[in-house]
């Protein structure tokens, strides 16, 4: 085999992160009754949501705000588009948007295949995310992914982020594998693809959403399936 391990990003490439933080949010917009505060279509909510988290999480992984800070200010940015300045509202959705998400269990289609072909041809699975600590592991637990992963790399135990390299580094240290026999496999181009890429490894684009790459990776896949083609 000309690698021996490989590592996954988890949210958006294997667990399917829009789905599960739709159906959490939705959750909470019947929880906090945000229909008779003015929010009166819920897919439009979600939009605005989306378009802060990914916004702030951008901002995150470069460094400029903390976890606290993305985790509160994307509920409390969602409500300001609707004239609800509720920092008390805002910092309890985000709570619960955190206690509840891990729960959900949407993944991919043909996850599990893939991991278990993958597994099956003798390879080592790791995961290097940028997600919480906490948060990622409950994840893994609730939608039963986390029986083929021999180890979890998070930005909090590496007190690092994708793309950087120090945070590969940690995943070589903790794992013993080497650049030269790994491979990043994840949908973010900006953080998996040209995080591998810093580390020294070959990439895998898991390009879910068809859309055109401005950072080269190794290889592209359009569905999971594609990469028994690969490896």
């Amino acid at each position: 085999m000309r690698y021996r391990h490989i590592f996954f990003d988890l949210d958006h490439t294997l667990w399917d992160f829009e789905t599960n933080a739709k159906d959490t949010l939705h959750d909470l917009y019947h929880i906090h009754d945000l229909s008779k505060r003015g929010i009166e279509d819920f897919n439009g909510f979600f939009d605005r949501y989306s378009y802060h988290n990914e916004r702030l999480w951008d901002r995150y992984t470069k460094g400029f705000i903390k976890q606290d800070e993305l985790r509160w200010k994307r509920m409390w940015l969602t409500l300001l588009d609707y004239k609800l300045a509720d920092e008390e509202l805002s910092r309890n959705m985000a709570i619960q948007f955190l206690d509840k998400l891990p729960t959900k269990k949407a993944i991919f289609p043909y996850t599990f295949e893939i991991l278990e072909y993958l597994k099956n041809k003798g390879y080592n699975l790791h995961l290097v995310t940028n997600g919480f600590e906490k948060v990622q592991h409950n994840k893994l637990q609730s939608s039963g992914l986390h029986a083929y992963f021999e180890a979890v790399i998070t930005s909090e135990a590496s007190n690092s982020l994708k793309p950087h390299k120090e945070i590969f580094d940690y995943a070589f240290q903790q794992t013993g594998a080497k650049e030269s026999e790994s491979v990043m496999i994840g949908d973010n181009l900006d953080a998996d693809i040209q995080g591998g890429i810093n580390a020294g490894m070959d990439t895998v684009f898991v390009n879910h959403l068809n859309i055109k790459a401005h950072i080269q990776p190794t290889y592209t896949v359009y569905h999971l399936k594609e990469l028994e083609n690969i490896l």
